[in-house]
């Protein structure tokens, strides 16, 4: 009777040890961020400081087709598109394309000097926590999210674009 009371006591020992290794491995190791939101969805509110501090909220846009880029200075592929954004914006500005570059949680001084050297005019929006970055599940940079008038996404970018391929995808938002 001893011998099989104590086999009956490891597989019970064992059976809780998987167990609670199991709850406590998904707990730790579970994927919280939502990971890259699908075309038709709708994008995260958020509310950054541009750089006069002023607030600005994804809502401020409702109605506006809206191109939202992710980016960095220490980014080579950001750095390319900058300028290239830019030029997009002075072509479709007055068809109502807004684009909202938003800065993931570098210094002002970086940031400023990079938006002065490249003359850009869209608004510059401060991720500083990194909250939005979170909620919009990014994994790499640049991240671009094209956002129909309707306020939902139409189509998500990952990496860096050329000129033409941002135009393209332009067009086809200002068309929504």
């Amino acid at each position: 009777m001893g011998k099989s009371r104590k086999t009956v006591q490891i597989v019970i020992l064992l059976a809780v040890l998987l167990i609670g290794g199991y709850a406590i491995g998904t707990a730790l190791f579970a994927d919280n961020d939502k990971g890259p939101l699908g075309a038709g969805s709708e994008p995260p509110p958020f509310k950054l400081a541009d750089l006069d501090g002023n607030l600005r909220e994804l809502s401020d846009y409702e109605g506006k087709p809206v191109v939202v880029n992710f980016w960095g200075t220490f980014c080579p592929p950001c750095v390319k598109e900058m300028p290239e954004f830019e030029r997009q914006y002075e072509k479709w500005k007055d068809q109502g394309l807004v684009i909202l570059a938003i800065n993931l949680s570098e210094d002002t001084l970086t940031v400023n000097n990079f938006v002065r050297r490249f003359e850009l005019q869209y608004p510059i929006l401060r991720d500083v926590n990194r909250k939005t970055e979170r909620s919009y599940g990014l994994k790499s940079y640049p991240t671009t999210f094209f956002i129909g008038r309707d306020g939902k996404i139409a189509e998500i970018k990952v990496g860096g674009m050329t000129e033409a391929e941002i135009d393209e995808r332009v067009e086809r938002l200002l068309k929504t």
